[in-house]
């Protein structure tokens, strides 16, 4: 019975769910901006992905991010996901929220 469950689950999207499933992390500051890692499940792997969010005049802006990087641990996917963040919020300054979109990404 295991058998036709498994060809079962390739047709029916059943590994799909679980490779579209985010890891939680704490959030960290940068800066005046929020970190949010939120890497993504993909099968036995990790892909780097997150968000940066800062406070303009009372607003949440958003800046979300997924790169073709993939880790073997949700730790490592953290990690460097926290690394980008801050190498975006650096590279870009200002210039990351100064078109005032409430979400974009990055």
């Amino acid at each position: 019975m295991s058998i036709l469950s498994n060809i079962f689950s390739l047709f029916s999207g059943g590994p799909k769910a679980e490779q579209s499933s985010a890891v939680s992390a704490e959030a960290q500051t940068h800066g005046d901006c929020t970190i949010h890692p939120t890497p993504q499940r993909e099968g036995s792997q990790f892909r780097l992905a997150g968000r940066i969010e800062k406070q303009v005049n009372g607003e949440t802006l958003v800046r979300t991010f997924v790169r073709a990087d993939v880790f073997s641990t949700s730790d490592d996917a953290v990690e460097f996901t926290v690394r980008k963040a801050r190498q975006i919020i650096d590279q870009n300054g200002a210039g990351l929220f100064a078109d005032g979109e409430k979400s974009r990404q990055v």
